[in-house]
C-alpha cells in the first residue's frame, strides 16, 4: 500500500485520510475521512487500516503492541474533542467499532455499539443524561452485541430473554420497556454470558476495545462474509479496516433518531431524496428490520399511511440532511447511501458510500447525471455494473394480461418477477436449489447468516423490514427479486408455513407451495403467474448507444434458432458468433434420421439418411440467415461425439429399433460400439469430418443452398463456416477443401455472389502453438474457451463439480475457470494463438465463442488482446456491449 502507518484519525474538520484511500481505509473509513474534510458533522474517531487486518492473520491473530499504542494516541485526540474520557467512571466516552472493507459488503461483517459500558459507566451515563432508560437500553444492547460477536453467545439466547421480559410486562415492542425492565434484562444477559462462557462479562473498557477490534478483523473470514465475497468475486486477501468512532445516540428519546438515506430513489433512480428512519433507536434497528421504519419524506408515504415522515416530524433535521445530500452528491458525482443519527436535535453523519441500486435506477441515474453535465458519457458508462445492473434490467415482469388476485402487498424492494416453491430457511433454499428446484425464500426478516439461501433463491419475501433493510439492500446488490415488509404475512419457521391475512380470510402457504413475487410493484401471488420480457426504456437505449459509441470490440451471439437470433438482434448483437448445428438434430422429426445416419454400416446408407436431413438443416439456416440479414453468421459444423445421439439402455435401443425398422439386438450392438472411454477427447469435431466427410459435405451444401434461397428472397446472407477442434494444419486443409467443393457444387460460377469465410474454432492447446501455420489457411479464428479450458486444465466440465467448489472454497483457484476466463493459463494460450495467427495474416479476424463471452472480466481480457468480437448467449449481449465499452474507457 506504500505506507506502514496503521491508524488514521478523523474529527473536528481534520482528516488524515481521504476518500481516495479506499484500499487502505476501506469504504467506510474513506467516506468518514472525506465527509470530515468537507466540514460535515462526523463524530470523531480513527480507522485501523486493511493492511493491519492482513498482518493480523499473517502474525497469528494477535493485536500488536505498537498498534495498540497508536490506537490509544488517536483515542486521546477523540477524548479531547468530545470532552469525555474512555473508561472514565464519571465522564465516560463510549465508542462504536465497525468493519469497513474496500468493497461494500452490507451486513456481512461485525459491528459493536456502545463499547465502554460496564456496571460503573452505565450509572455515570444515567447521571450525565438524566435518562436511566436510555442508559440501560444502551448497556443491554452492548452486552447483547458483544456477547454475540465477541464471546460467541447465540443471538437467539438474548432474544429469548427479551421475549420473556416483554411477555411478563405485557408489551409487544422493546421500546415499551422501562428503565427497570432494561436493567433487569441487562443482568439476565450478563448471567447468560457467564453461563455460556464460564467467565464474567468483561468490565475493563480497554479489554473490551481490543477484543472488539480483534472480532471485527476475525469477521472478515466468517462464513457469511466469505460466501458474499465468493459470490461477488471480491478477493479474500483484501482484509477489512476497523473504524473506532465516538458514539452518538439515536435512542435518547423522541428528539433522537437514526436512519438510512439515499440521495436518489435506489429502485427507480428518480431524483428524489429517499430513505427510512426510526425515532428513539440505534442504527442496527433500521437495517435489521426488527421495527418497521418510517419514511424519510412526505413523497414516500403510501396513501393512508399515518406514520410521520422525518420531513414532518423533524423538519430542521430534514433540511440539514437535505443540505448534506446536495453537498455529497455534487462532490462524489454519484447516488450515495447515507447513514445518520439525530442526537437530541443535532445531526451526525456516520457513513457515505456509493448506493446499491437496481438496474433501472443505475441507467436512470447515469443518464440524468450526463444530462445535468455532472458526468460525461465515458464516466457514466463506468457507473453501471454490466453483470448486475444490466442482467437485472432484463428480468421478466408480471404479464399484465394475467387475471390474478394478489395475496398481499409489501414494499417493492428489488424489481423483477420470479416464481418458486416457498422455503423458510436458508438451508432449505440451498438444498432445494442443488436439487434443481426454483424457490422463494420466505422469512420474517433476513439476517446476514441467510446469505447462501438468498443467493440460491429466485426471490426473497420478508414480513418485516423496509427498503433499506438487510433483505432489500442485499437483494438489490445480487439482482434478486425482493418484496420486504409484507405486514399481512406471518411466518412460522418451525412449522414451515406463512399465513397471509386476506379480505377473504387467512391463507396458509406451506413448504414448496408455489409463490410468485413481484419486486417491481410489491405484490405477492399464490401460484405461478405468467411473466413477459421487460420493456426497455428510452434511457436504456440512450445509455447503450453510448456503450456502442465507445467500444471497439464487436459483440455477437450464440444462437441456434431463428427465435434466438431475433432476440439477440433486438439486444444489439452484430451477428452470430456460434451456431451449433448439432442442436438442430434433436427435433422429434430429425432424431430418427440422425440415428439412422449414425447406425449406418456403409456410406450409401449414411448418405441416404443425410439426404433426408439436408432439407431440414437448410430450412434452419434459411430462418437464421433471414433473421440476421446483413450480419455474419458463424456456423460450426457437427462437433459432439456420435454416442450422444443414440440410446444408452437396451430398452431404449429396442424402442429405436421399432422406429427405424432394425433388429433390437443389432441396434444395441451398434450403440455399444460407439461408446468411448473418454468421448470429449475421442471421435468428435473435425475427426468426424475426416472419417465421415459426407456429414460435413451435407451440412456445407445445406448452408450454401440456404444462402442462395435467402438471397433470392431479398435478404443478405453472410455465412462463416467454422471447422471445430482443429489441432493440425492438415485437418484444416482437408476439410476446407471439402467445404470449397460444396460451394462450387451449389454456387458454381456464381460463387462470388455470396461472400463467405472459412475458419476454425481454436479449442485444442496445440492449435494455439501452431496458429501461425493454421492462419496460412484459415480466414478467422474463434476461440472455443469451454473446451480450451477443459483441455488446458485437464478438467472435465461435466465432472468438475465434484472438486471445483472445494478448490474455490479453499482458495486453490480464485474463481471457477468455466465461468470467468483463466487469464494466466488459458488466456496466455489465447494471446499466443492470436499473436501467432496475426503474424502470418495481419488482418485475421479473431473472436471468442465460449460462455466466457458474456463475462465482463473475460470481455475485458478479449479487448486487451485485440480481438475483433466476443460472442455470448442472447440475454448476455447487452452485458457484453457494456463490458466492452468499459474496457475501452479504462484502457484509453
Amino acid at each position: 500500500m506504500g505506507t506502514e502507518r496503521a491508524v488514521y484519525f478523523f474529527g473536528d474538520g481534520v482528516a488524515e485520510g481521504s476518500g481516495s484511500m479506499r484500499e487502505l481505509l476501506g469504504g467506510k473509513g474513506a467516506g468518514l475521512a472525506e465527509m470530515t474534510s468537507l466540514g460535515l458533522p462526523v463524530p470523531p474517531g480513527f480507522t485501523i487500516t486493511t493492511v493491519e487486518c492482513v498482518r493480523f492473520y499473517k502474525e497469528g491473530q494477535v493485536m500488536r503492541a505498537d498498534l495498540q499504542r497508536d490506537a490509544l494516541a488517536a483515542m486521546q485526540r477523540v477524548e479531547k474533542i468530545v470532552g469525555r474520557q474512555f473508561g472514565d467512571a464519571k465522564n465516560p466516552l463510549l465508542v462504536s467499532v465497525r468493519s469497513g472493507a474496500r468493497a461494500s459488503m452490507p451486513g456481512m461483517m461485525d459491528t459493536i455499539l456502545n463499547l465502554g459500558l460496564n456496571d460503573t459507566t452505565v450509572r455515570a451515563l444515567v447521571e450525565q443524561t438524566g435518562n436511566p432508560r436510555f442508559a440501560w437500553d444502551s448497556y443491554r444492547r452492548f452486552v447483547q452485541m458483544f456477547g454475540d460477536v465477541v464471546l460467541g453467545v447465540d443471538r437467539d439466547v438474548f432474544e429469548h430473554l427479551m421475549d420473556g421480559v416483554k411477555q411478563e410486562r405485557g408489551v409487544r415492542l422493546d421500546t415499551q420497556l422501562n428503565a427497570q425492565d432494561l436493567e433487569k434484562l441487562t443482568k439476565l444477559y450478563k448471567d447468560k454470558v457467564r453461563e455460556h462462557t464460564g467467565k464474567p462479562f468483561p468490565e475493563d473498557p480497554h479489554a473490551q476495545l481490543w477484543a472488539a477490534i480483534t472480532a471485527v478483523f476475525q469477521s472478515w473470514y466468517n462464513d457469511r462474509a466469505y460466501s458474499y465475497r465468493r459470490m461477488n468475486r471480491i478477493p479474500h486477501d483484501w482484509g477489512t479496516a476497523a473504524n473506532v468512532q465516538a458514539m452518538v445516540f439515536g435512542n435518547l428519546g423522541e428528539d433522537s433518531a437514526t436512519g438510512v438515506a439515499f440521495t436518489r430513489d435506489p429502485s427507480t433512480g428518480e431524483n428524489q431524496f429517499y430513505g427510512e428512519y426510526l425515532t428513539n433507536a440505534q442504527g442496527e434497528d433500521v437495517v435489521a428490520g426488527i421495527r418497521t421504519p418510517r419514511p424519510l419524506t412526505i413523497a414516500q408515504k403510501e396513501p393512508g399511511d399515518d406514520l410521520a415522515s422525518l420531513e414532518e416530524e423533524m423538519p430542521e433535521m430534514y433540511r440539514a440532511l437535505t443540505d448534506v445530500r446536495t453537498k455529497l452528491e455534487a462532490h462524489y458525482k454519484d447516488m450515495l447511501d447515507l447513514e445518520f443519527t439525530v442526537e437530541r436535535g443535532r445531526l451526525w453523519m456516520l457513513q457515505t458510500r456509493s448506493g446499491k441500486r437496481t438496474g433501472v435506477a443505475a441507467i436512470k441515474i447515469a443518464t440524468d447525471l450526463v444530462r445535468s453535465k455532472t458526468l460525461d458519457e465515458r464516466q457514466a458508462l463506468l457507473r453501471v455494473d454490466p453483470d448486475v445492473h444490466l442482467d437485472q434490467l432484463l428480468h421478466p415482469m408480471i404479464d399484465k394480461r394475467a387475471k390474478v388476485e394478489p395475496l398481499a402487498k409489501g414494499l417493492n424492494a428489488s424489481p423483477g418477477a420470479a416464481s418458486g416453491g416457498a422455503v423458510f430457511t436458508a438451508e432449505a433454499a440451498v438444498a432445494a436449489a442443488k436439487a434443481g428446484k426454483k424457490v422463494v425464500l420466505v422469512r420474517t426478516e433476513t439476517s446476514p447468516e441467510d446469505i447462501e439461501g438468498m443467493a440460491a433463491a429466485k426471490a426473497i419475501l420478508t414480513a418485516r423490514g423496509g427498503r433499506t433493510s438487510h433483505a432489500a439492500v442485499v437483494a438489490r446488490g445480487m439482482g434478486k427479486v425482493c418484496v420486504a415488509g409484507c405486514g399481512a404475512m406471518h411466518v412460522d419457521t418451525a412449522a414451515r408455513t406463512a399465513t397471509f391475512d386476506t379480505k377473504k380470510g387467512p391463507v396458509t402457504v406451506r413448504e414448496f407451495d408455489p409463490l410468485t413475487v413481484d419486486g417491481t410493484n410489491g405484490y405477492v401471488y399464490f401460484g405461478v403467474v405468467p411473466t413477459v420480457d421487460p420493456e426497455l426504456s428510452s434511457d436504456y437505449e440512450l445509455f447503450m448507444g453510448w456503450a456502442d459509441k465507445h467500444r471497439t470490440l464487436g459483440v455477437r451471439t450464440n444462437a441456434d434458432t431463428p427465435h434466438d437470433a431475433t432476440a439477440a438482434r433486438k439486444f444489439g448483437a452484430e451477428g452470430i458468433g456460434l451456431c451449433r448445428t448439432e442442436h438442430m438434430f434433436f427435433g422429434e422429426d430429425r432424431l430418427p434420421w440422425v440415428r439412422k445416419m449414425i447406425l449406418a454400416t456403409n456410406e450409401v446408407e449414411r448418405r441416404a439418411a443425410l439426404e433426408r436431413l439436408k432439407p431440414m438443416q437448410r430450412e434452419d439456416f434459411v430462418g437464421i440467415f433471414t433473421a440476421m440479414s446483413g450480419l455474419p453468421v458463424t456456423i460450426r459444423l457437427l462437433d459432439p461425439p456420435l454416442h450422444e445421439f443414440v440410446p444408452h439402455t437396451e430398452k431404449e435401443a429396442a424402442e429405436l429399433a421399432r422406429e427405424i425398422g432394425m433388429q433390437p439386438a443389432e441396434v444395441w450392438r451398434r450403440c455399444q460400439a460407439l461408446a468411448e472411454s473418454n468421448p470429449m477427447l475421442g471421435h468428435r469435431g473435425c475427426r468426424l469430418g475426416i472419417t465421415y466427410p459426407e456429414i460435413y459435405e451435407m451440412q456445407a451444401m445445406a448452408i450454401f443452398e440456404a444462402a442462395v434461397e435467402v438471397k433470392k428472397r431479398g435478404s443478405k446472407p453472410v455465412p462463416e463456416i467454422m471447422l471445430p477442434l482443429i489441432g493440425t494444419v492438415e485437418e484444416y486443409r482437408r476439410l476446407k477443401t471439402l467445404v470449397l467443393q460444396a460451394a462450387d457444387h451449389v454456387l458454381g460460377a456464381d460463387r462470388d455472389s455470396i461472400p463467405f469465410l472459412i475458419g476454425t474454432m481454436i479449442e485444442v492447446p496445440r492449435a494455439c502453438v501452431v496458429a501461425d501455420r493454421i492462419a496460412e489457411e484459415a480466414q478467422f479464428f474463434s476461440f472455443g474457451t469451454n473446451d480450451l479450458t477443459q483441455l488446458t486444465f485437464g478438467y472435465s466440465r461435466d465432472d468438475a463439480g465434484t472438486f471445483l467448489p472445494a478448490y474455490i472454497e479453499q482458495g486453490v483457484l480464485p474463481r471457477d475457470p468455466f465461468q470467468s476466463l483463466d487469464v494466466e493459463g488459458v488466456g496466455a494460450l489465447i494471446q499466443m494463438g492470436t499473436e501467432r495467427g496475426r503474424a502470418t495474416t495481419a488482418d485475421l479476424k479473431v473472436g471468442i465463442c465460449g460462455e466466457h463471452g458474456g463475462d465482463p472480466t473475460s470481455v475485458g481480457f478479449c479487448h486487451k488482446v485485440g480481438m475483433n468480437y466476443v460472442s455470448c448467449s442472447p440475454y448476455r449481449v447487452p452485458v457484453a456491449r457494456l463490458a466492452a465499452a468499459q474496457a475501452a474507457v479504462r484502457g484509453a
